[in-house]
């Protein structure tokens, strides 16, 4: 059926876009309901309520299901009163209730320590690494990438370096960093910066060259500059693109934040589930997992209803805004080119209008 989900390349109507959308969270949610409520699912472990005689295992304590039944069957040989317990998981998976319980009390409940950050500050911490590190990437970066794209010489000269150096592990550089840096933040920003930056220029360079080749032409036969085509005619016609790739590029850029963390004085959100894994709270060890990926997507959501913004042609960024300025090009003359609204080189009108506008004069 025509417009069905089910054919390749295939768009999807609002509905079934949000129903899609919001299958992908409540199907690992469901999954993980069922492996934390049903016993029958996967539950190794038994959680005593009742020690009966036994001589070691205690109430509340978790106990293998093996070990279980061996104590329950010698107490039950000597006549005694045999333990009570339910199914239960390793302490290492707690169900979703106890994961939304700690995700609140980790904002309410002061740190263990006086010394120790709480929840939101161990957060802020993290964002403000992950903020400069990613600018100051990106303030090199992307313009690095569009001139290699759009300058062969550019490319050549830079990217078989940057090829080499982007398979180099930026935790490797750590104890680099830290002797040049010191141990605060600032090599846990260089870290998140070696992390992105040189595959931002790499991306950017191949996103700057999928531009269509009419376009330089056209604007090369209307009389554009060399400058003018990177900033009229290759800048407004990647920029979406770009964009997109900065969203996505931002992800890398939290893959790399824990292990930045851990380099000089451990800090941030990774400070704070190192410490919860140490009380074996991992309740709130889930719920900060749980809490970067949250603010990872409300970032590119945010990030994705501004580009709206910014560029509302951005569903049909490349057609129409190509479709736009060939049309005006084809439809004017040859005269002097001047820009146009859409950022390309067009040039004034010819024929009867060049006409009127010479009798007026």
């Amino acid at each position: 059926m025509r417009g069905s989900w089910t054919r390749p390349l295939a768009g999807l109507s609002p509905r079934a876009n949000a129903r899609f959308w919001a299958a992908s969270f409540l199907g690992p949610l469901a999954l993980w309901c069922a492996v934390s409520y049903l016993p029958f699912l996967w539950h190794p472990m038994m959680l005593v309520s009742d020690p009966g005689d036994s001589t070691w295992m205690t109430s509340g304590e978790l106990v293998e299901r093996a070990a279980f039944a061996t104590e329950n069957a010698e107490i039950a040989g000597r006549n005694g009163r045999i333990a009570a317990g339910r199914p239960a998981n390793p302490v290492f998976l707690p169900a979703p209730h106890q994961v939304a319980r700690a995700l609140v009390t980790g904002f309410t409940t002061p740190p263990a320590r006086p010394e120790e950050p709480w929840l939101h500050q161990a957060l802020w911490h993290s964002i403000q690494v992950i903020f400069w590190g990613f600018l100051l990437s990106s303030l090199i970066a992307v313009p690095l990438g569009i001139l290699c794209g759009a300058l062969p010489a550019m490319g050549r000269l830079t990217e078989p370096f940057i090829e080499f150096f982007r398979y180099l592990p930026a935790p490797a550089f750590g104890a680099l960093a830290v002797a040049v840096l010191g141990i605060e933040d600032a090599p846990k920003v260089s870290i998140i910066f070696i992390g992105t930056f040189f595959q931002q220029v790499l991306i950017i360079a191949n996103t700057t060259r999928r531009i269509d080749p009419a376009l330089l032409e056209a604007a090369e036969t209307l009389g554009a500059s060399r400058r003018a085509l990177v900033t009229k005619v290759v800048l407004p016609g990647i920029i979406t693109d770009v964009y997109t790739d900065m969203r996505v590029l931002l992800g890398w850029a939290w893959t790399y934040l824990i292990v930045a963390e851990l380099i000089g004085v451990s800090s941030g959100i990774t400070y704070f589930i190192n410490q919860q894994g140490k009380y074996r709270a991992y309740d709130r060890v889930f719920a900060s997992i749980i809490l970067i990926g949250l603010i990872g997507l409300l970032t590119d959501l945010v990030l994705a209803s501004l580009g709206r913004q910014l560029f509302p042609w951005m569903k049909t960024a490349k057609e129409g805004w190509f479709s736009r300025t060939l049309g005006k090009m084809r439809g004017r003359g040859t005269r002097a080119a001047a820009p146009g609204r859409d950022g390309a080189m067009a040039a004034p009108g010819a024929g009867s209008e060049t006409a009127e506008e010479a009798a007026r004069a």
